[in-house]
């Protein structure tokens, strides 16, 4: 399934957006959101794949909401203004639907997103090979090896992820969060967040619901993951 959120501040396009949403069986409607403010509430919380976002609303517009995310999801705009089409291309999205949105093009614009969804899963698995304490990761035309007891944590960064080793640099790699967390061992790393993985063996401190490695660096533990970080913690209390 891939997560969704629609953003509209008119309340009877986000409802015909969210209804499209719901008819096509390999979307999932996380939220509707009449501003791009709420829609970086539901961000912080939930990893979302695919908005599908106007680009005329008040305060913020969608245009500048989108070029404002480091980490953006993939970007389907829906506008009543055909002369950001160009705009739109640059930053990436995936396509543009002019209001009023019909089903039709909205289906093929989705069908587009499973596509490079399913595509860009079958490279990282060409990029990506495990063992039960290693692992090899593309890294500026190299194969790097990395020591899972190394990672501290794991770091998205859009289409790459950061690793964050004990004793060395990190290793930037072309590679998505998800893809990553279904590679690692899952009795030794976790989930916590849309933007982290964290090696379960290197948490030492955690301070108000947030996860302290070397004393400055914080990860959040977000709404979406709690419940399981909690029981992790819970069986390991002493």
């Amino acid at each position: 399934m891939i997560r969704c959120i629609a953003i509209d501040d008119e309340p009877l396009a986000v409802k015909k957006i969210a209804s499209y949403i719901q008819k096509i069986p390999f979307l999932e409607l996380v939220a509707e959101c009449r501003s791009a403010f709420e829609a970086m509430k539901i961000m912080e919380n939930h990893e979302i794949q695919l908005m599908f976002v106007d680009i005329n609303m008040p305060d913020l517009n969608g245009m500048e909401f989108v070029k404002s995310l480091v980490n953006k999801p993939y970007i389907v705009f829906t506008t009543a203004y055909s002369e950001y089409a160009v705009e739109g291309f640059q930053v990436e999205a995936v396509d543009y639907l002019l209001k009023p949105v019909n089903f039709s093009d909205f289906l093929k614009a989705s069908n587009k997103v499973k596509n490079r969804i399913e595509l860009n899963a079958n490279n990282q698995i060409e990029s990506l090979k495990t063992t039960a304490n290693h692992l090899f990761v593309k890294s500026d035309y190299k194969l790097i090896r990395i020591e899972l007891t190394d990672i501290k944590y794991i770091e998205s960064q859009h289409e790459y992820i950061k690793i964050h080793l004990i004793n060395s640099n990190p290793v930037l790699t072309q590679l998505s969060l998800k893809s990553m967390e279904e590679q690692l061992p899952k009795d030794r790393f976790m989930r916590v967040h849309r933007s982290y993985i964290v090696n379960l063996a290197k948490i030492s401190v955690i301070e108000r619901n947030r996860i302290v490695f070397d004393g400055k660096v914080y990860v959040t533990v977000s709404e979406q993951y709690k419940e399981k970080f909690q029981e992790y913690i819970d069986g390991n209390f002493v």
